[in-house]
């Protein structure tokens, strides 16, 4: 692949060029010459990728560059020694060198394994909170840190509206931190929605139950 983001690299794309040739120079260097289109006495030469190398390994090398070189031979080895072999040796040993110390990519780590879960509900109301029996213990003084209130009326933590919803955010965020820090996983999940329970009945008996006779026998 041309190591160039000027005229080379686009010229093959823009342009059938049949007539381009590989020049093999030390230490695998290899470079792309072909005829500038729409210029006669022109040519382009340009360096190739190292075909083994990955991308990863092409983070933090200066990218060498492709040149136009007039069709005189004298010259244009001149210009090519000059403007591009440099740039490209040094591409090169930085690209190799990135290879032999991290052959393959840096992946993202997997999350650590955590201990318990607390799962923080998004009430209909805007409310954030979660069931007291649901909340770890390791996880109260957290909450208690992070303004949530206990509310025995609805034996549930809660996070409450009072607070501006930018607030509210930190609020949540240092909740999630702080927790993570100490091995306890945190989710977030919408409150399953409750069935009305019916009213009670009137106390009295019930209406399918058979009503004595007004009759008299006599």
């Amino acid at each position: 692949m041309i190591w160039d983001w000027g005229p080379s690299h686009s010229a093959p794309q823009d342009w059938p060029l049949h007539h381009a040739v590989l020049a093999h120079g030390p230490g695998s260097q290899q470079l792309w010459i072909a005829r500038r289109p729409r210029h006669a006495r022109q040519f382009l030469v340009a360096p190739l990728k190292p075909a083994e190398a990955k991308p990863h390994h092409f983070r933090h090398a200066i990218e060498p560059h492709g040149i136009s070189v007039p069709d005189d031979p004298i010259r244009a080895a001149a210009q090519v020694t000059r403007r591009v072999l440099p740039l490209y040796t040094r591409a090169l040993t930085a690209v190799r060198y990135a290879a032999r110390i991290e052959p393959d990519p840096p992946h993202r780590a997997a999350a650590r394994e955590v201990s318990e879960t607390l799962t923080l509900v998004w009430y209909p109301d805007g409310v954030v909170g979660a069931p007291y029996a649901s909340v770890p213990a390791t996880a109260r003084a957290v909450l208690f840190a992070a303004r949530f209130q206990y509310d025995p009326h609805q034996a549930a933590f809660v996070l409450p509206l009072d607070y501006s919803p930018e607030a509210r955010a930190m609020m949540l965020q240092q909740v999630v931190r702080r927790l993570t820090a100490d091995g306890i996983g945190v989710d977030f999940r919408q409150a399953t929605t409750c069935a009305r329970r019916p009213a009670p009945a009137a106390p009295g008996r019930p209406a399918s139950a058979r009503q004595p006779s007004s009759a008299v026998r006599r």
